[in-house]
């Protein structure tokens, strides 16, 4: 079935963060992965991503036996999501750092437009039954955070009394050290993400969107792509925006990539060839309205890289990172949607496990919380062997 006949595969990749990243090149290629998803991590957002950068960055990557293909992600600073006096000067970083990638041999660039935070979680290490550690979110820790350590002025209007009831007895309950916590565990900026905050810097950054609501934050959504697709349109990339995670406003900022009406509204206003979708199933699957296996049959041909997790839907909004094939996700139907979408459009999708539980010796060593090597390649092995089952199954 691997011969050049036979069905299309997705392509096995995992995320690496660079040079000190505590998960060798080596170990990702031994876990079954043949590319690498990463970044320029070491740079700051604005700034353009020089060539020789992206070719040494190539050149350690393909030394190790692997290829990098996809960047994750190429951040959009903040002054373009407020449409701020430097978008001018942005938006031209921005595609010359696309210029760079294209002539580097980048064929998919990740992005996500959420304000401020990249995805927020509110526990680390959650323990769950088997001994495992898992990445976590609860409503009420986040409104603690916000009501007794933010202090946001009327955030007590964004939640319902029980929650409100909820958050001052946590808080009350919480200590120094349990207060310090969860404070740095929200706004200090988890891997991948793209800020880090002090509190007071945060209640200063946050002024950025005062007056923006949802519509003018979609509309600088649509602003940055027209500006930047036709770029990307005429180097043949794929700009794959990432959802919203949570897919909920959080803080009293607004985020506008939550749902396939969301997504589907981005594609009709903006319908340049290079506008796509990285599919979370993780991020879109925490709401129960999103429907992951039809978003594949229906947004798939601007599917350009897949996130395959799933998380375990909570009471009061709360979610826990499940194992790749359990969990509300619904992985198996997914992955045949997939499955289908490959073999009609002869296209091998990008993939990678996101979020891996840490687990056996991953408990005793320095990770990345989301990114120990153990619980994605555990993942990494799940979602091949789905795909293979998958692939049997229709051609019995």
């Amino acid at each position: 079935m691997d011969d050049r006949t036979g069905p299309v595969w997705m392509t096995p990749t995992m995320r690496w963060f660079g040079p000190a990243d505590p998960v060798a090149l080596r170990d990702i290629r031994q876990a079954g992965a043949t590319g690498i998803v990463t970044a320029l991590h070491e740079l700051p957002n604005g700034a353009v991503w020089p060539h020789e950068a992206i070719a040494a960055r190539k050149a350690m990557i393909r030394a190790a036996g692997l290829d990098w293909t996809v960047v994750e992600s190429l951040p959009v600073d903040e002054g373009i999501k407020v449409r701020g006096p430097d978008w001018d000067r942005l938006i031209a970083a921005y595609t010359e750092s696309l210029r760079h990638l294209a002539a580097n041999g980048i064929r998919t660039v990740t992005y996500n437009f959420m304000p401020l935070l990249d995805w927020t979680r509110t526990d680390l290490a959650w323990p769950l039954p088997d001994g495992a550690l898992a990445l976590r979110f609860e409503l009420t820790a986040v409104a603690a955070f916000d009501l007794f350590l933010l202090k946001r002025p009327r955030a007590a209007a964004d939640y319902p009394a029980e929650t409100l009831a909820a958050a001052e007895r946590r808080f009350a309950a919480m200590d120094d050290a349990a207060r310090h916590r969860l404070e740095r565990t929200i706004i200090a900026g988890l891997p991948g993400s793209e800020e880090s905050f002090t509190l007071d810097a945060f209640r200063q950054a946050m002024t950025l969107y005062d007056g923006l609501d949802a519509d003018g934050l979609r509309a600088n959504h649509v602003a940055f792509l027209e500006a930047v697709c036709p770029v990307a349109d005429a180097l043949g990339l794929a700009l794959v925006v990432h959802p919203d995670d949570p897919p909920f406003p959080i803080f009293g900022l607004p985020r506008v990539v939550s749902t396939e009406a969301d997504v589907a509204e981005l594609f009709r206003r903006v319908p340049a060839a290079s506008n796509g979708l990285c599919l979370c199933t993780g991020s879109f699957g925490v709401r129960a309205d999103n429907d992951l296996p039809g978003m594949v049959e229906r947004l798939g041909d601007r599917i350009g890289f897949l996130h395959l997790r799933s998380v375990r839907r909570e009471a009061d909004g709360a979610f826990h990172e499940a194992a790749h094939l359990e969990g509300d996700a619904g992985m198996p139907a997914v992955m045949a949607a997939v499955h289908r979408l490959q073999q009609r459009t002869g296209r091998a999708l990008p993939m990678r496990p996101d979020h891996g539980h840490q687990m056996l010796d991953d408990l005793n060593r320095r990770t990345n919380p989301g990114y120990s090597l153990l619980g994605r390649m555990r993942g990494l092995a799940e979602l091949r062997g789905l795909e293979r089952g998958v692939a049997q199954a229709a051609r019995v």
